[in-house]
């Protein structure tokens, strides 16, 4: 038999039994689809993480207090010590490396913000005017925080709770009270949204100074190092912790590298996505032995057909041929009804989760079609077989 006359007889005798083809076009695109919507998820989740740290800023080092080792928590811990805090004084010093441009400390609390009849609680961040370069942050409006007189009582406020406290109307000069202190509003901050875990539209700057003695405390959360450039994280990665050391006297601080970060989460989420893959794949092995099943059942309703044909000449490796090509056919249309399907429902989550950069990889898309045509092709083998062995006379005879 011709390709030709093989794929018309295969696509005939498939349209002959719809209901049956369709359960099975069925069974393999919910495997596909599956395939397509979990990758596009974990995909999503990594590119979200991705985007947080760039939004960070760039050639960063972060340093916080206290060392962490290989398990997880410092020796300290165990015996019931708090790290010690890092000042602004350490702060300072790391600006002796020349590998480093600029820092920004930060320190972060939470206070109720009022202005007039109006309140709502606030996440109040501390830091200096190299946050806005160092962050990347833009400013809508005023000016940021001064380089000089660091606890001057000013605030820039974030553009969400510009508009909860002042509408439309400008705040610049307004005075606000943060807790049992009056701070001038000196600018606003522009929209960003989620940033590492806080929203940078609700959040209240002011400098440092200000804010430890708002908070009454003198401790930093973290301190953001910039290096001078992408060649310079390591020299300001290694220079931190020798500042550190030499002004504490022991290793008491973690410094790490935002690269190092990402690329740790990077592998995490890459391999929670082929994990997650590979799991909706076992559902087109499931899709697979439907597919035995169906044809197997068909080849005992297809004895006297299976029996002309070889009565007019088809051969064995003919009839195993136009088996295959059946099996493909429902593959092949199962797999594009599967990826319509993953593609709605990856569009769908990303209309309900517009934060979240789902896409589904093109590797998990060829991958999940590859894999389908795959099982279909091999778990029609056996029925295949038998019917390529039938007897025709048998056959003929309905035995």
């Amino acid at each position: 038999m011709r390709p030709i006359d093989i794929a018309s007889f295969a696509s005939h005798s498939l349209q002959s039994s719809r209901t049956r083809t369709l359960l099975m076009m069925l069974a393999m695109s919910i495997g596909v689809g599956a395939v397509v919507v979990l990758t596009a998820l974990g995909e999503g989740a990594r590119l979200y993480v991705v985007n947080q740290f760039s939004s960070l800023g760039s050639n960063l080092v972060l340093v916080f207090p206290g060392r962490t080792e290989t398990a997880g928590i410092s020796p300290g811990m165990l015996l019931g010590q708090i790290p010690r805090e890092l000042t602004m004084e350490d702060a300072r010093a790391l600006l002796k490396s020349r590998a480093v441009s600029r820092i920004a400390p930060m320190t972060i609390g939470s206070s109720e913000i009022s202005y007039g009849p109006l309140n709502r609680e606030v996440v109040v961040l501390g830091s200096t005017s190299d946050l806005l370069e160092v962050r990347h942050m833009e400013l809508a409006l005023g000016q940021f925080l001064p380089s000089t007189h660091e606890g001057e009582p000013v605030c820039v406020l974030g553009a969400k709770i510009r508009h909860e406290l002042f509408g439309n109307a400008s705040p610049i000069g307004k005075w606000v009270r943060l807790g049992d202190r009056r701070f001038r509003v000196i600018g606003v901050m522009g929209s960003q949204g989620e940033s590492m875990g806080y929203n940078t539209d609700e959040l209240v700057i002011v400098p440092v100074s200000a804010a430890h003695m708002l908070f009454n405390n003198s401790g930093l959360l973290r301190i953001l190092v910039e290096a001078k450039s992408r060649d310079s994280i390591p020299r300001a990665k290694q220079d931190a912790e020798s500042i550190l050391l030499a002004r504490h006297g022991e290793r008491d601080v973690t410094v790490i590298t935002q690269d190092a970060v990402l690329a740790t989460f990077d592998r995490i989420l890459r391999a929670l996505t082929l994990a997650v893959g590979g799991i909706a794949a076992i559902s087109l092995s499931v899709a697979g032995v439907l597919i035995m099943n169906v044809m197997l059942i068909a080849v005992s309703q297809r004895v006297k057909e299976i029996g002309l044909l070889k009565a007019l000449g088809a051969s064995s490796s003919g009839i195993r041929t136009l088996f295959f090509t059946e099996a493909a056919l429902l593959s092949i249309a199962g797999s594009i009804a599967g990826l319509a399907l993953g593609e709605a429902g990856v569009l769908t989550i990303a209309k309900a989760y517009p934060s979240l950069p789902v896409t589904a990889p093109w590797w998990a898309v060829l991958a999940a079609m590859g894999t389908a045509l795959a099982t279909g092709i091999l778990f029609s083998v056996w029925p295949a077989r038998r019917a390529a062995r039938l007897d025709p006379v048998a056959a003929l005879s309905g035995r």
